[in-house]
């Protein structure tokens, strides 16, 4: 029988091992694990999203004009917010680097303090990203779309700015009725109604003729196609609805897909991050009641600090993809 023989130097690298490989313990190794299986699906995603976006280049709504809302602002700031939810992800990272710190050191109030630091910038953090959904579902100044589904945007001939279709649009007296249960025998429920008709913007846009109509089409430069007058009102004829903010099936920025995939990497973006608040709440609370200082290790805040870093690195990815691309 063959015998291995074992030299000094290969055991002392595997002798740190045993039953902790590369002496990391158990629930390390298995919160690796799920980053990297993690890693691999938003990869997918934003994969996926690269693809239809350069494949629908042409019609791709522009960032820069699409997240422009601060609350309680009104104007048109380009990407500010977005910037600032960004900073306060990145910052709560660096709080739990000082509670896992903390914790190597044994100081149970600076964990506790950076630990609850750590839970309300992620709590700023969704919140602000629901804001930010609400008003991209609500939209701002609303769109045409014609019947072959391409999006038909409203702008002053003079400035080239975008113009409000409730701006400038005609009010007809008749042109639709909003069905209420009280309305006749056979009631079936139904969406919300747009604001305006198509004849209303239609008939408001005759009316003013400073206007213009801006396709989603990019031009060479990059910019949305601003058409003559002309070609406006010839383009209105093939209109078939009011588009009023984003949803899946409809979206007065460009193209529906873009709606679809903010969504949903968004969103699924935004349930990791809010799922990493609830398991920094519980830790904290242990935090308090000093679990940790009774087992003499804080390698629970290490762990969930792992989850928490990579949830803000995936952001990075995300905003880069979505915002800055």
């Amino acid at each position: 029988m063959d015998t291995t023989v074992t030299t000094g130097e290969e055991q002392n690298v595997w002798s740190g091992g045993g039953n902790k490989p590369l002496g990391a313990s158990y629930g390390k190794m298995m919160m690796w694990f799920f980053i990297m299986s993690d890693a691999l699906t938003f990869s997918g995603f934003l994969a996926a999203y690269g693809f239809s976006r350069f494949k629908f280049i042409e019609t791709w709504p522009i960032a820069d004009e699409v997240f422009t809302h601060v609350p309680f602002f009104h104007g048109n700031f380009p990407m500010i917010y977005v910037a600032f939810m960004t900073f306060v992800l990145i910052m709560s990272s660096v709080t739990m680097v000082l509670a896992v710190d903390a914790g190597h050191k044994m100081q149970k109030n600076r964990v506790t303090w950076y630990m609850f630091l750590t839970i309300i910038g992620g709590i700023i953090f969704v919140g602000s990203q629901g804001w930010e959904w609400a008003t991209f579902i609500k939209g701002d100044h609303g769109a045409i779309e014609t019947k072959g589904g391409r999006i038909l945007q409203f702008v002053d001939a003079k400035t080239g700015d975008r113009v409000g279709i409730a701006d400038f649009s005609k009010e007809i007296a008749g042109e639709r009725t909003q069905h209420e249960n009280k309305s006749g025998i056979w009631f079936m429920n139904e969406g919300s109604l747009p604001s305006y008709t198509v004849n209303e913007v239609v008939e408001g846009f005759k009316a003013n003729p400073n206007l213009l109509v801006r396709t989603e089409l990019k031009n060479e430069e990059g910019h949305k196609t601003v058409l003559s007058r002309e070609d406006s009102l010839k383009n209105l004829l093939g209109a078939s609805q009011v588009v009023e903010g984003a949803n899946l099936i409809h979206n007065e920025y460009g193209s529906r897909l873009f709606a679809d995939f903010f969504f949903f990497i968004t969103g699924f973006h935004g349930f990791h991050v809010f799922s990493g608040i609830v398991i920094n709440i519980i830790i904290f609370f242990n935090v308090i009641l000093g679990t940790y200082e009774k087992r003499r290790s804080y390698e629970m805040v290490e762990k969930v600090g792992l989850y928490w870093h990579f949830v803000d690195l995936v952001w990075v990815f995300v905003f880069t993809f979505f915002y800055l691309v």
